[in-house]
């Protein structure tokens, strides 16, 4: 076969392949799509991409001893491969839990791209601004009376085991019920309160510590939780020393100490209040950011 004769060979598959195309394949694709996105997405925003490396690791050294015809430790490593979708469904079934309930949270017009219901964002940003007013004031009265808080926002990373750990609570946030939460030694004042929307989903929850060997040595157990909250999900926590009464807010393993109410305000309605022109900045962003790749 010439050269010539492979290209239009080529085309006239190209061409059956077309008129064959219906519509049942295209919502396939979009649908493999939109699972190979999620998969992605889940393991990008959640400890899963840790053990995903060390599976990715797993595959190469099998590849080796393979190869290298290692029968003993072959013999082990096919024991394990051949248990691999149990072991996978054990390892990830956090995340796989926290995917379904996020699915389960979302409503059909949330999951399209496009959402015409403006008054509805409109009354959820209403219920958030007020829900971070009371938040400031309560966190600024406690500043001043060096009352230890700490507060979790959860965000796209759904936090149903750290809320399992403490006391279910949901409830509209209110200063005088995060005072009362937080009051000193009450059952709750140690642990640590999760917000979830508006709403206080549960106080005297359990947080991972951090394992950052560098941080200061000020820095005590609220705090230490804190970053460890910010480094295994994408949710911001709010700190209030019971020492110095200072204000601290942590993000993505970050903190940022001694804030003002007014600080914390700003960065609260930065990071749970997004407008729906953000969004499309951020999506016109990431189709430029794609196009300056290319060139």
């Amino acid at each position: 076969m010439t050269y010539l004769e492979g290209i239009v060979s080529f085309f006239q598959q190209a061409v059956g392949v077309i008129s064959s195309f219906r519509i049942s394949d295209f919502l396939d694709i979009c649908l493999v799509a939109f699972v190979v996105y999620s998969v992605v997405k889940l393991v990008r925003e959640t400890r899963a991409i840790q053990l995903f490396k060390g599976i990715l690791l797993f595959a190469v050294v099998y590849v080796v001893i393979t190869v290298l015809e290692m029968q003993a430790s072959s013999y082990l490593f096919k024991s394990v491969a051949s248990n691999a979708i149990v072991c996978l469904v054990i390892i990830f079934s956090p995340e796989i839990r926290h995917a379904l309930e996020s699915v389960g949270r979302r409503s059909l017009t949330s999951l399209s791209p496009f959402n015409f219901s403006k008054n509805s964002r409109e009354m959820v940003n209403e219920k958030l601004n007020n829900m971070i007013t009371e938040v400031c004031r309560c966190v600024s009265s406690m500043s001043e009376k060096k009352i230890g808080a700490l507060l979790v926002f959860e965000r796209k990373t759904l936090l149903g085991q750290v809320i399992e750990t403490g006391t279910a609570v949901d409830a509209e946030v209110t200063e005088e019920l995060l005072g009362t939460v937080f009051f000193p030694k009450t059952p709750l004042h140690d642990g640590a309160a999760i917000v979830r929307l508006d709403r206080l989903a549960a106080a005297g929850c359990i947080l991972p510590l951090t394992k950052n060997n560098e941080l200061s040595k000020e820095l005590g157990t609220r705090h230490r939780a804190a970053i460890g909250m910010s480094e295994e999900s994408d949710a911001i926590v709010v700190v209030v020393s019971e020492e110095t009464g200072y204000i601290s807010f942590v993000e993505k393993g970050k903190i940022k100490r001694d804030i003002t109410s007014a600080e914390l305000r700003a960065i609260l309605q930065e990071h749970l209040i997004v407008k729906e022109q953000e969004k499309s900045n951020k999506l016109t962003g990431r189709i430029a950011s794609i196009f300056k790749k290319k060139k």
